[in-house]
């Protein structure tokens, strides 16, 4: 990339005044990588020996991971890709994801978004909405956690698949497992194999390759209290809300970025796997288990410390433990940025956390409806009553639906119901297929091109 192309990418964005200049340079001017395929090209290409992942096999193991650098990344999707596009998947086809984070579902969630769309499903889900979601969704190709990762959810995929569209199942090892694995057992009516068996190393991806505006992955919303729905996300909303996360942290090239959520879960694909693209900067992955891995705890600022992790995300329940982890004087220099989201941050937990480590938590707000991310404290901003600064190009404001079912904006300070714009709005529910794709419906939330998050909020 040209040096003039990237300050067009590179702008600016340490404090709100920034923000008006940022914007005043249209999106379309930023040159941003067309689909995630592109991001992962581009990372290859100009950072090829870097390490974009190091996967930890879990807590106990952390000083073996497995280490993948961005070149060996794209070999390893475009193999993944052509295999699913060897198996039936086109452009509009979903391949399912069930399975706890382990390095190959990296590489198949990439490779989901290369040759079809993503459909990652949280496997704690009740197996009945599993197969209702995959039945929406029409999939014939689910990417599951085999029986050594993960017993319990090949029983469940194995279940899914006997009840479902799905015809061809491949199953996920544990990260870094050595060793023949233990044989498939699965319906007659199912064809099963191992990932990492049924790819042939050094294929090149020959199937239509991704447009911006085509569906990368489809994330299946709520389900803990009642039927979750299917938003859609174009490659187009994902890259650009991956620069957005990029644009506005201070960290360098060189930064190791720490990822322990589910990637089921849209911030720990758009805000750990994506973003960190745009700079080659590398990412350590917790295992399976992630932040509900108890053991982590007692090794987390040894981890810190031995990869000079500088950045960080979880859910204030992580930082309120973290905030009692003694420090066993592991240099934890290296962290600075802290993300805290996904539920309000109590100002005990803030208090406890900065005390305990020097280093300070950073509010964020976002949902799966916007993509993932639309706003964010600035590091040395903080706006403790607030969850920070929108987002370039995203717009926020707060409405009130009248009784005749209009909406008024309302003026700053006065609570409403959030709302959001912008080029990370998502393209809609699933609601059906047809030969063109899969058929979107706003199903209420959207109002001349503005999301409504459901949120209370004041502006």
């Amino acid at each position: 990339m040209t040096r003039a192309a990237e300050s067009m990418l590179w702008p600016a964005m340490d404090s709100p005044d920034d923000l008006a200049d940022v914007e005043a340079v249209a999106l379309a001017d930023r040159e941003l990588p067309a689909t995630t395929y592109s991001l992962l090209q581009r990372a290859a290409t100009q950072w090829p020996d870097r390490y974009a992942v190091i996967v930890l096999p879990d807590a106990a193991h952390w000083q073996r991971p497995v280490r993948r650098t961005y070149i060996s990344l794209l070999a390893s999707v475009d193999a993944a890709a052509q295999l699913l596009h060897d198996n039936g998947v086109r452009r509009h086809d979903a391949v399912a994801l069930l399975s706890p984070n382990c390095d190959e579902l990296i590489t198949a969630t990439l490779a989901a978004q290369t040759a079809g769309v993503a459909a990652p499903v949280n496997s704690g889900l009740a197996t009945e909405q599993i197969v209702e979601l995959i039945g929406q969704l029409g999939a014939t190709v689910l990417i599951a956690a085999g029986p050594e990762l993960s017993d319990e959810v090949w029983a469940t995929a194995c279940d899914v698949a006997e009840r479902s569209s799905v015809t061809t199942v491949f199953a996920l090892r544990p990260t870094g497992a050595d060793g023949p694995p233990p044989p498939l057992e699965a319906p007659d009516s199912v064809t099963v194999a191992y990932l990492a068996d049924a790819i042939t190393p050094g294929r090149r991806f020959t199937g239509e390759p991704p447009r911006t505006d085509d569906l990368a992955a489809i994330f299946h919303t709520g389900g803990t209290t009642g039927n979750p729905k299917l938003a859609a996300h174009t490659h187009s909303n994902q890259v650009t809300n991956g620069w957005m996360v990029t644009l506005s942290s201070p960290l360098d090239d060189e930064a190791a970025l720490f990822a322990a959520l589910p990637l089921f879960h849209v911030n720990a694909l758009v805000v750990t796997l994506l973003a960190p693209m745009f700079r080659g900067q590398s990412v350590v992955w917790a295992g399976p288990l992630g932040y509900r891995d108890l053991s982590l705890y007692s090794e987390f600022w040894r981890v810190v410390q031995h990869y000079r992790i500088a950045a960080m995300s979880a859910v204030p329940t992580v930082y309120s433990v973290l905030a009692h982890c003694p420090l066993l004087d592991a240099d934890i220099s290296s962290l600075t940025l802290c993300i805290v989201g996904a539920s309000p941050l109590p100002s005990a937990v803030r208090a406890s956390f900065e005390k305990h480590t020097g280093v300070p938590l950073l509010q964020g707000y976002g949902l799966t409806e916007a993509t993932c991310a639309s706003a964010r404290e600035l590091p040395g901003v903080p706006h403790h009553d607030s969850v920070g600064q929108r987002f370039p190009y995203q717009q926020i404001k707060a409405v009130r639906t009248n009784p005749d079912g209009t909406r008024t904006d309302l003026p700053a300070g006065e609570v409403g119901s959030l709302a959001i714009s912008g080029p990370t709005v998502f393209a809609g529910y699933v609601r059906g297929r047809t030969a063109a794709g899969y058929a979107l419906d706003g199903l209420g939330t959207m109002h001349d091109g503005w999301v409504d998050t459901g949120d209370l909020g004041r502006v």
